[in-house]
């Protein structure tokens, strides 16, 4: 079946709402679509991709200008890639993810940017670099499971990971500190609230508002963070189960 990609806007949201394999119904999808709303005048983009035929989504890509990218990153002058997801599995190794980020690439040379950017991690969540180097995507720097990777159209500054780390020891007690970038985060953080008030936890909770907070993060992937006195405990989504594991080993009762 040929491939359609659907170009996302507030003009369309609603017939093609990028639910992120969330029902739109879903909490965490509306306050996605919430933040979405916002960004598209900041040039963000987001594709869906269907099957000709088929109302079902089976992938999108996220990206905007590098100067508002939600992540700890000085990408400037790049599209910088937020997310890429296909799904199911038997969806994958059909071409659909490259087709994908050509759309990127194909809107970083029609606005006159440097290139396009990404960042990349071998632990869940996010995608993984192959897709990406397949696509000719160079691997300019490398920090714990983050690859930094961009595809270059013009001379110019390369992308680089903010210093994030340094960030950490401001922190005293127990934060979280999120953004409404990924609905999995938003959908979290209105399940978290049971399990806070159940242990009496004294948590100090900030949203990140402005793709500024989110380059100052305290991790590269910015949009979640778990820290208990400077330690960065998880830096991406994590199940209430997850979480609640993190604070017994914490914590012990």
């Amino acid at each position: 079946m040929k491939p359609i990609i659907i170009d996302v806007d507030e003009k369309n949201i609603e017939q093609y709402p990028p639910v992120c394999f969330l029902n739109p119904k879903n909490e965490g999808y509306l306050v996605k679509k919430d933040w979405l709303l916002k960004r598209f005048s900041e040039g963000l983009k987001i594709k869906l991709l269907y099957l000709e035929g088929d109302e079902k989504c089976y992938g999108f890509i996220e990206y905007i200008p590098g100067e508002y990218a939600w992540r700890a990153v000085d990408a400037e002058g790049y599209l910088f890639i937020h997310c890429i997801w296909i799904t199911p599995n038997a969806m994958k190794k059909k071409g659909y993810g490259s087709l994908l980020v050509k759309e990127c690439i194909e809107d970083a040379r029609e606005q006159g940017k440097l290139g396009a950017a990404v960042i990349t991690s071998t632990s869940a969540f996010m995608a993984d670099k192959d897709i990406f180097l397949k696509n000719s995507f160079k691997e300019i720097d490398t920090q714990e499971q983050f690859s930094l990777l961009m595809y270059p159209l013009k001379k110019g500054p390369s992308p680089r990971f903010k210093d994030w780390k340094s960030k950490l020891s401001a922190y005293k007690g127990l934060h979280i500190i999120y953004s409404n970038q990924c609905p999995w985060v938003s959908r979290f953080m209105t399940e978290v609230e049971a399990v806070i008030k159940e242990r009496q936890l004294k948590i100090n909770i900030k949203e990140l508002k402005t793709a500024q907070e989110a380059q100052a993060a305290p991790s590269i992937y910015a949009s979640f963070n778990l820290i208990n006195d400077g330690k960065l405990l998880t830096d991406h989504y994590i199940s209430l189960t997850r979480f609640k594991n993190i604070l017994n080993k914490e914590f012990p009762r």
